[in-house]
Parts: C-alpha cells; sequence; structure tokens
C-alpha cells in the first residue's frame, strides 16, 4: 500500500528544555548543527511523502518561518488559539492529511538509519502496514538501541508482532516515535483535546495493534544536558557501523 500524508506533531511546549525554548520551540532546538523537526522531515522525504502536515502552537511564528525558509514543502495545522494534545491535534488536520493511513511522527524525537540494512525505516514500516489487520502499526525501539530514553518500557510484543502494554513482565519496547494509523479509528465523538494513547488503547483491546522493530540508533532529547549525550551516542554510533 503506498502511503502519501504524513503528520508531525511539533506543536508541544517543550518545557523540560528549558531554558533553550524561552526562545525557540523545541522542534527547533539543535542536534549537530540540524533542528530536531529536520531530522523527521528528511525520513519523511526519503520515504516518498507528498502530503506533509506540521501543528503548531508554542512560538508558532518561528516554526512558521523556519518551515518556510528550510526548502521542505509542509502544509501547517494551526493550533494557536489552543493545544489539542497528540491525538486532538490529529482529528484538527485530519481535512488536510484525508481518509486514507497516514504516517505521524514526533517533532522531538528522531533515528539514525542502519546503513547495512536493505531498506529505511520508514519503508519498512509502510511495507509492514496491513489494513486488514491493523488499525495502528508502531515503529519499536529496543531500550539497548534507544539514547535519552528513561523510562521502563511501553510495550510488550508476541510472535506475529501484535502489542500490548508493557506491565513489568516480558521484554520492553519503546513507542519509537513514528506510526501509520488509519483515520477510521478516530470515528466521531472525540473530545476537541485528547491523546493519542486513548486510540492506543482501542487498538490494544481489539487486538489490531503492532509493532514493527526499527533498525539502527533512536533518540529522545528531553533537556538541555541531553543535547550533549545524543550527539555523543551519534557519533559513537557512526564511528561503529564504519568499523
Amino acid at each position: 500500500m503506498t502511503i502519501r500524508s504524513a503528520m508531525v506533531l511539533a506543536a508541544g511546549l517543550g518545557t523540560r528544555m528549558r531554558p533553550i525554548t524561552e526562545r525557540i520551540p523545541k522542534p527547533l532546538v539543535e542536534v549537530e548543527g540540524r533542528p530536531l523537526i529536520a531530522y523527521g522531515l528528511d525520513a519523511l522525504r526519503s520515504a516518498g511523502i507528498e502530503n506533509i502536515v506540521v501543528n503548531v502552537h508554542y512560538l508558532a511564528e518561528k516554526l512558521e518561518h523556519w518551515l518556510s525558509e528550510s526548502g521542505y514543502e509542509v502544509t501547517i495545522a494551526d493550533e494557536r488559539a489552543e493545544l489539542l494534545d497528540s491525538g486532538g491535534g490529529i482529528v484538527n488536520a485530519l481535512p488536510q492529511l484525508g481518509s486514507d493511513p497516514f504516517v505521524v511522527i514526533n517533532a522531538d524525537t528522531f533515528w539514525l538509519e542502519d546503513p547495512r540494512a536493505a531498506e529505511q525505516n520508514l519503508n519498512r514500516l509502510i511495507d509492514f502496514w496491513n489494513p486488514e489487520t491493523m488499525d495502528i502499526a508502531l515503529m519499536t525501539a529496543r531500550p539497548g538501541q534507544a539514547t535519552g530514553f528513561d523510562g521502563a518500557g511501553d510495550f510488550t510484543t508476541d510472535a506475529s508482532g501484535r502489542l500490548a502494554r508493557y506491565r513489568g513482565e516480558d521484554d520492553p519496547l519503546i513507542y519509537a516515535g513514528a506510526l501509520i494509523i488509519d483515520p477510521a479509528i478516530f470515528g466521531t465523538g472525540r473530545p476537541t483535546k485528547f491523546s493519542l494513547n486513548a486510540c492506543f488503547n482501542e487498538a490494544i483491546d481489539r487486538g489490531r495493534f503492532y509493532g514493527m522493530p526499527m533498525e539502527g540508533l533512536w533518540l529522545t532529547v528531553g533537556t538541555p544536558e541531553a543535547i550533549g549525550e545524543a550527539e555523543g551516542a551519534m557519533r559513537a554510533y557512526r564511528s561503529k557501523m564504519a568499523s
């Protein structure tokens, strides 16, 4: 199946990244001299995504200005009036995204590809997607291939790739900030503001929530101190892959 649209969740406040985010929105925080959001936009472009929607709220004008000068072709979903959370933000953008399944990525997490892999991760996720059996398909990372993650884990998987919430048993997996979702899951009657986690739980209950293991290094940069950690991990990973 061809996926033509994507949503970039970029409207958050980035409070843990203060004082840097007192002057710029978190998606523009730089790692190795590049804004966080650029890594995700590159991945979408490499996967052939034609219609990219970016939501904005906090310091929206600065993010819009950067996007207009960046060379990426995107459409803005405006949340200046009210921050709608991850699920509400996507529903707000549905008129721009269309009725077919689409990719969703976080603007403040990213990954480095494994140069030995046959395909890049988003292409693999698109190939993995099966609308007959799935409402949502996540890209997942193991704790050992992640930098900056300080949680216990998000999900566990069975042999078929079906996911369940991690409850302290089995091997934990991390949601690696990219997914494909069938917009039919949103239905009608949702509140204006809600978390995408509600849709995760519904898909789990229906047995239609799957995970695809990523290849490479996944990074999340939550605090100013984490920038240096991420840059060090990136250098070490590239050196390892080159050896």
